[in-house]
């Protein structure tokens, strides 16, 4: 970017000297957030609404595809009902966030601002699920859920959130299972086909699973800096909040059998994922199938006769085509190179006088930078394409990302100079102790991030205590 250019954008902090500081600059001078007056919250703008709204309506579709229908449940959960099962209490107690008066008067009983809905779709099975006919409940909410957090920030963790919440009741400990598992496709799928972001599949361990799971599925992906970042998860309940509410149903033999239940979640912190996997120095870049503009026309010397008319003819000849929008504004042209560039438009298409007399346009892509010239009789075809190459090529990059960020530890001198120097995912064998997943996170702040389910042997012996290991993790330092 020229000294002569600079004046018309912020300037963004480099990602070398402060990936903190740059992440939050991208923040903020993509037009993405502002600050809410409450600590932690957050307005999403609407440019970012318009980002996660595609990314929310590609789920929303998938959502329904596999069987399930949205619903809307309150957002006030009376203590009493909170306190149902224990192990869920006791996890999200810390976060919770109280109701103690309503306008002058102090309430009876105090009221959650929910954290998440499990108690709420229990308390309602216990009360509708009678029968196997009444099976299987295949419910989803988008809702917005209140965490009270220590330490913040713009989407990765904030006080309040936006999410869907899959809420299920199942016959079988296999149909549960099934759902879980199908779910967790679901999330993979849009993750890595839509965000471009590459995901490890696999399951928590017992200490990072859910709070009241039978046990939780994940998937993992990695950042820029070489954190991790927990991009979805699919929860198997088992039978444990059937118990503990009373969901029981008559069986075909007219035998009370208890539900099995599953719960899945994605949220607004998949947007911190599409920033600092594919964000750069120049701003955002956001991949074209989930772009709410693919590509911006943007005239040269429009002041000139013809140039802004010939501009929205061809707006108007590609807007079935992709999601195309023009800047005619006033503003010179390096300063709208630089504003989609912070934005993270995928592709650029330039229009000069010189262009319409040789019947072509430029088109420059976000990520790369390359320029191409292509013919306007061919630009209906060439630009389809084009933006199937940018989202191959994020993909691509961000899997060869994290394939250099991966490493093998055999021992804990390994696994402590590998984060310290490098970091990034390290593969590591683990005897199933919890003892020993205490110590590696008490010793270098790395987490257990999942089991892949495409297990490998790198070792015979735990890294941590060098006993017989069990199965091989993923760890890392992670958001």
């Amino acid at each position: 970017m020229g000294k002569k250019n600079k004046q018309f954008v912020e300037k963004i902090t480099a990602m070398e000297d402060d990936f903190a500081q740059w992440y939050t600059d991208v923040v903020k001078q993509a037009d993405l957030v502002d600050y809410g007056q409450v600590r932690g919250t957050m307005i999403i703008k609407p440019y970012g609404y318009a980002i996660w709204e595609n990314i929310k309506d590609e789920l929303d579709r998938k959502i329904k595809q596999t069987g399930h229908s949205n619903v809307a449940f309150p957002m006030f959960i009376p203590e009493s009902l909170l306190q149902k099962e224990k192990d869920h209490v006791v996890g999200f107690a810390p976060e919770v966030a109280w109701v103690t008066h309503g306008g002058d008067e102090e309430l009876a009983e105090r009221i959650a601002v929910r954290p998440t809905s499990e108690v709420l779709f229990c308390d309602y099975y216990s009360k509708n699920i009678h029968s196997y006919r009444d099976l299987p409940k295949l419910y989803n909410q988008w809702a917005n859920v209140v965490r009270w957090e220590k330490t913040t920030r713009p989407f990765l963790r904030s006080s309040e959130f936006h999410w869907q919440e899959g809420h299920t009741a199942h016959a079988t400990d296999e149909d549960a299972a099934k759902e879980t598992d199908r779910m967790l496709g679901v999330y993979a799928d849009l993750v890595e086909n839509y965000l471009a972001v590459p995901v490890l599949k696999g399951r928590k361990t017992d200490k990072e699973k859910f709070a009241g799971a039978k046990y939780t599925l994940t998937i993992e992906s990695l950042m820029h800096d070489g954190k991790a970042l927990q991009s979805g998860t699919s929860h198997h309940f088992g039978s444990g909040f059937a118990e503990a509410f009373d969901i029981t149903y008559l069986d075909e033999n007219g035998e009370s059998q208890f539900a099995h239940q599953t719960s899945w979640g994605l949220s607004t912190r998949i947007m911190g994922a599409l920033i600092m996997v594919h964000g750069d120095n120049r701003g955002l870049v956001v991949p074209p199938r989930i772009a709410p503009t693919q590509a911006m026309i943007v005239p040269i010397a429009q002041h000139k006769e013809g140039v802004l008319d010939k501009a929205y003819t061809l707006r108007d000849q590609l807007q079935d085509l992709v999601r195309v929008d023009i800047d005619g504004s006033d503003k010179m042209p390096g300063w709208k190179f630089n504003e989609y560039e912070m934005k993270g438009i995928p592709v650029r298409i330039e229009m000069g006088p010189k262009d319409i007399e040789k019947e072509q346009v430029v088109l420059v892509r976000r990520d790369t930078g390359e320029k191409e010239f292509v013919a306007l009789h061919d630009l209906e075809a060439r630009l389809p394409l084009l933006l199937e190459e940018i989202q191959s090529n994020l993909y691509q990059k961000a899997l060869d990302h994290r394939n250099e960020m991966t490493s093998v530890a055999t021992n804990m001198e390994e696994f402590k100079q590998t984060l310290d120097q490098k970091g990034g995912f390290i593969k590591a064998m683990w005897c199933g102790d919890v003892a020993c997943e205490e110590k590696i996170k008490e010793e270098t702040t790395a987490t257990s991030r999942c089991i892949p389910f495409e297990q490998e042997t790198v070792a015979d012996t735990c890294v941590c205590c060098g006993k017989e290991a069990k199965e091989m993790v993923y760890w890392a330092k992670a958001y």
